[in-house]
């Protein structure tokens, strides 16, 4: 059996690993959509906790809480872990929420950049790097507030965001609308690097093209989300109730719930993490190993040992360099050889087009001097002499 053979049964065994973070003020529904994008309940609302009015004026900071829950997407098994940041934008003074969530992002960075320079590796080691972070905007109706703008701009560094607009069903669909436009005009305005589902249109096929343009166009995403199911049209639906009838979770036309979690669970997982895993840490991993010897990694290694490891880490970059040129190199091949079959099975055609006219020209010659053969004959027997 191929090595990837084994690896595609590893993976089906342990599951994809994948990790979302959820980040946004209280009351902009990330507990109720986590819970809904599980199936289950691995959150509390915030609400539910007990409040003490003595303590009111404190700022309590932020709690990063990771979790982890086994799904299954499609017939794969997905290890999803959910980094929830409760606490974030309510405090007056939200700088510390910022470090807090970099601090949580890099210390991933880390723990993977030590795992690769160890000269035998652990093989329960676990990936915990955040793969992208969904930002909740507050259904104000008024764009991005400065504290939104703050957070991306910092954070796009460190991982995938995508923004979303939570409790959309707060916003009438006109107000909607209007709000989506003027966020993305502000994340254009202020060059807020997010995950657009990028696609390039010379390299990628018409499909890929006209999904991440469809998904690009929902940006950023309306969710509307609901642990609650209500019989609607004889079937259980998670949906919401009002008084004039019911918001939908799964309905395209009343929320983006469904196209998010197939993008993040099916769609766009892979991309998500390749970009995480190439670009993003690779970026991170360049700029703490530029900044010198001098600062170790978790402040237990000396300078041979750091310089040790640049030189181990760049040989697996070369490893991986050479892997993707492989890669390439087998898929021009392929190209190489489909063009090839392609023009033969053309030439073929010619040939047998070529030789169906030659013999339809035969033929249509043969058949031109069978007709100037009788009339000659005729002419014979019109002037044979006459018997009395």
């Amino acid at each position: 059996m191929s090595s990837i053979g084994l690896n595609r049964k590893k993976n089906v065994k342990k599951g994809i690993q994948f990790c979302i973070m959820v980040a946004g003020i209280s009351g902009t529904g990330r507990t109720t959509f986590l819970n809904t994008l599980c199936g289950q309940e691995v959150l509390t609302s915030a609400a539910a906790a007990s409040f003490d009015p003595k303590e009111a004026h404190i700022d309590k900071g932020i709690t990063i809480h990771p979790i982890t829950v086994d799904l299954e997407e499609d017939g794969a098994r997905i290890s999803l872990t959910i980094v929830d940041t409760p606490g974030f934008g309510d405090n007056i003074n939200n700088e510390s929420c910022f470090s807090e969530i970099m601090g949580y992002l890099e210390r991933q960075y880390d723990d993977i950049l030590a795992e690769e320079s160890r000269i035998k590796r652990n093989p329960r080691f676990r990936d915990n790097r955040v793969h992208v972070l969904l930002y909740f905007i507050t259904p104000t109706g008024h764009g991005l507030r400065e504290l939104d703008i703050e957070l991306m701009k910092r954070l796009s560094s460190r991982v995938n965001i995508i923004p979303v607009i939570g409790k959309a069903d707060s916003l009438t669909p006109t107000e909607l609308a209007e709000n989506k436009k003027l966020i993305m005009e502000d994340i254009y305005y202020y060059k807020i690097p997010i995950y657009d589902f990028p696609y390039e249109v010379e390299e990628d096929d018409e499909i890929t093209i006209e999904e991440n343009a469809e998904l690009r166009a929902k940006l950023p995403f309306a969710i509307v989300a609901s642990t609650e199911a209500f019989q609607i049209n004889n079937r259980p639906t998670l949906a919401r109730q009002y008084p004039w009838g019911y918001v939908e979770v799964d309905n395209p036309k009343h929320s983006d719930f469904g196209v998010l979690r197939s993008a993040l669970l099916g769609t766009h997982l892979s991309d998500l993490k390749e970009i995480t895993d190439d670009v993003l840490y690779e970026r991170y991993r360049t700029e703490r190993l530029s900044k010198g010897v001098e600062t170790p990694l978790d402040g237990s290694l000396n300078a041979e040992e750091l310089a040790s490891q640049s030189f181990l880490l760049k040989e697996e970059k070369l490893r991986r360099d050479e892997q993707k040129l492989r890669e390439i190199e087998q898929k021009v091949q392929q190209e190489i050889t489909e063009r090839r079959q392609q023009l033969l099975a053309r030439e073929n055609e010619l040939r047998e087009l070529e030789a169906r006219f030659q013999r339809e020209a035969s033929l249509a010659s043969h058949e031109d001097s069978t007709d100037s053969v009788i009339p000659s004959v005729s002419s014979l027997t019109d002037s044979s002499p006459t018997v009395a």
